[in-house]
């Protein structure tokens, strides 16, 4: 008697390969806990590269705000020292013109006093020195016969100092050498004026006359 066996064999490799076809369809639609940590990983690297890059940007900018306020200080401080470096310079200058113009070399004086003004800065604590060395070279002005020219540099230093008696008296002279009489009557008169009025802490200037156009006549009125 012949018994067939069936082919088994072929069943159970036809069972394997679908249990193989399973697992690799399995594995197809999810992500493994490797590959989730990459993308994690990847996504921290890139914001921490922002973040440096952030960081990279803002440093120079807060670098130069800082270096910018220590020039500005700097400048200031040197702009400063300058100013009294000038101050200085225009002081010793006014004092040689002062020793020439005693030894009567009133051209050489004039020069000093010049570089004085050109070197003192043009600031609130320099008017006295300027409006002096107007005045001084006023004098040598005087002292060589050029009335005009001392007419002119007193004009200057009144206009720095309104109060200065000594340039309005040398102005006065100046017009008087040049018989320009009325100007030197009102300068002397405006000298005698400010010397009474000083005691009151006042000056002619704070007095204004204003002629009536129908007699002729002027009133004085006080300006403070």
């Amino acid at each position: 008697m012949v018994v067939i066996e069936h082919e088994k064999p072929d069943d159970q490799n036809s069972n394997q390969s679908n249990a193989t076809a399973a697992v690799n369809d399995a594995s197809d639609g999810f992500e493994t806990a490797s590959e989730a940590d990459l993308d994690s990983d990847g996504e921290e690297s890139e914001a921490n590269g922002r973040e440096e890059e952030q960081k990279h940007r803002e440093q120079p900018q807060q670098k130069r705000k800082e270096t910018e306020g220590e020039h500005g200080q700097d400048a200031l401080i040197n702009e400063e020292e300058l100013k009294q470096k000038a101050s200085g310079e225009a002081n010793e200058a006014k004092v040689e013109g002062n020793k020439l113009f005693v030894d009567g070399k009133y051209e050489e004086a004039l020069s000093q006093y010049e570089h004085a003004l050109q070197v003192a800065p043009d600031m609130p604590s320099s008017v006295e020195i300027r409006s002096i060395c107007h005045s001084n070279r006023a004098v040598c002005f005087l002292k060589l016969g050029n009335y005009e020219n001392t007419i002119k540099e007193c004009t200057k230093a009144l206009e720095l100092n309104p109060a200065y008696v000594k340039a309005l008296v040398r102005r006065g002279e100046a017009h008087e050498k040049l018989e320009h009489f009325e100007e030197a009557i009102a300068a002397k008169l405006k000298e005698m004026g400010n010397s009474v009025l000083g005691r009151f802490g006042m000056s002619v200037d704070n007095f204004k006359a204003v002629k009536d156009p129908n007699t002729g006549s002027y009133s004085i009125s006080m300006e403070r």
